[in-house]
């Protein structure tokens, strides 16, 4: 007699979901506005260059010549990479070129040197620093983030669940679950996962200083052996831990009260993603300010080592 579970694992199952709200609009056929609009420009500037042109070129000439220039707008235009339009791939690249490589916080700018350093020891120096300006603004005692013109940003870590060792029912379930939380979604969310480095060796050293006062010499002598296993894995290797934080935005408004419930209302689409994951056995977890503070330290220098917290399946690596 076949098990259920063996049964449906050799059937496809589907869950919906809800369409990509952020693409833009076909306006002529598979092309967008910008698309369309940049089509239009290149479109008039050639046609204006074969105009000019036709006293004194002929036409094979003046489209041999073209040609490679109406192929780069259209890879311009029809290209993506790393998830967004080659044109404003291209833009980012330009606005990271020009911009300095070292910055720092200085909220009141960067001083010049003193007048006493000689010229030439100024010029063969590298290109001063600039001012850092952070795109959050603050931290309110709910741990709710100021990002200026973009609104508020609420953050939540996310404990993580095993999928593949799970049965084909349960996997069913477990997407169903967060089906359903993509499709109650009324604002902007992000789902940041990374790794971080983990420092065993503080926790050894706790182990080693605190078994002496257990109860028991078993209990001891387990403490201490446990102490060395962790000393061995942070000797042995890069440990590796991996977040998951979820990130609730709320898009700017007036100034007034809707300005001020901003805050209120990401808090409480943190809450409901909590209470939409709890089907799916994942534990959202709001921060408040100080943990919020570290999160944003951490990810501005992520080569810093962080100490083993508490986790769930899956989260060492």
């Amino acid at each position: 007699m076949s098990h259920p579970d063996d049964e449906a694992a050799g059937t496809p199952y589907a869950t919906r979901i809800p369409a990509d709200i952020s693409r833009p609009d076909r306006l002529l056929g598979p092309f967008t506005a910008r698309q369309s609009a940049i089509f239009a420009v290149a479109a008039l500037v050639l046609y204006g260059g074969y105009w000019a042109t036709r006293p004194f070129m002929a036409p094979l000439a003046y489209a041999a010549l073209v040609i490679p220039i109406a192929g780069a707008v259209a890879a311009l235009v029809l290209g993506r990479r790393e998830g967004i339009g080659l044109d404003r791939f291209l833009l980012a690249a330009f606005a990271y070129a020009r911009t300095r490589g070292r910055r720092v916080h200085a909220p009141e700018g960067v001083p010049r040197l003193p007048a006493v350093i000689p010229e030439r020891w100024t010029r063969a120096d590298r290109p001063p620093p600039a001012a850092m300006r952070m795109p959050c603004d603050g931290i309110t005692a709910g741990g709710v983030l100021d990002l200026r013109d973009a609104g508020r940003a609420s953050l939540a870590t996310c404990s993580t669940v095993n999928f593949e060792l799970r049965s084909a029912a349960e996997q069913q379930g477990l997407t169903a679950a967060f089906a359903r939380l993509l499709n109650s979604l009324t604002g902007p969310v992000q789902v940041l996962v990374s790794c971080h480095r983990i420092d065993l060796a503080p926790l050894a050293d706790t182990l080693q200083q605190d078994a002496a006062a257990l109860p028991h010499p078993a209990l001891e002598r387990a403490a201490r052996a446990h102490a060395d296993f962790l000393a061995d894995l942070a000797a042995g290797g890069n440990l590796l831990g991996r977040q998951i934080v979820l990130v609730a935005r709320e898009d700017a408004s007036a100034h007034g009260p809707r300005h001020r419930a901003g805050e209120g209302r990401v808090l409480q689409r943190v809450h409901e993603a909590a209470r939409a994951l709890a089907a799916a056995e994942i534990t959202v977890t709001p921060l408040d300010a100080e943990h919020s503070a570290g999160l944003i330290a951490s990810a501005c220098n992520p080569d810093t080592p962080h100490p083993p917290q508490n986790g769930s399946e899956g989260d060492l690596t």
